[in-house]
């Protein structure tokens, strides 16, 4: 792609890369490149007056914030302290086991099945043997 733009750009080397195509043919070029002009100053238009609008509301609510006796801190305190993350509660242990050795384990019943319940379930025990 480099070399297609130092050849784009640069005008001997242009003209040296189009000398064989007919008048017909650079019109048709010249106008595929005036398309391709026009929708990238269409583009930057768009992208200037979005910039424009952000730029308005954002006087807009600087203005608000004066006018209400605000300051940007006061928003980042109020955010720092509303964005803690609350625990939800834990699942309730479904069923529970004591091995040999006189351990606990608990299992909520959900996912993997811990490697006690499972050696147990082997050995012939059934599972609602465990349940709280």
């Amino acid at each position: 792609m480099s070399e297609f733009l130092d050849i784009l750009t640069h005008g001997r080397r242009l003209q040296g890369a189009v000398k064989e195509l007919s008048v017909k043919e650079l019109e048709s070029v010249k106008e595929k490149l005036e398309n391709i002009i026009e929708k990238r100053k269409d583009k930057e238009r768009e992208q200037q007056k979005a910039e424009q609008e952000k730029r308005a509301k954002i006087e807009e609510i600087q203005k608000q914030m004066q006018e209400a006796g605000l300051d940007v801190d006061d928003l980042q305190k109020l955010s720092a302290d509303t964005g803690k993350k609350t625990k939800g509660a834990k699942r309730p242990v479904k069923y529970q086991l004591k091995d040999e050795q006189g351990n606990t384990h608990s299992w909520t019943g959900i996912g993997r099945m811990p490697k006690v319940f499972k050696q147990a379930i082997d050995n012939g025990k059934d599972l609602q043997n465990f349940s709280i």
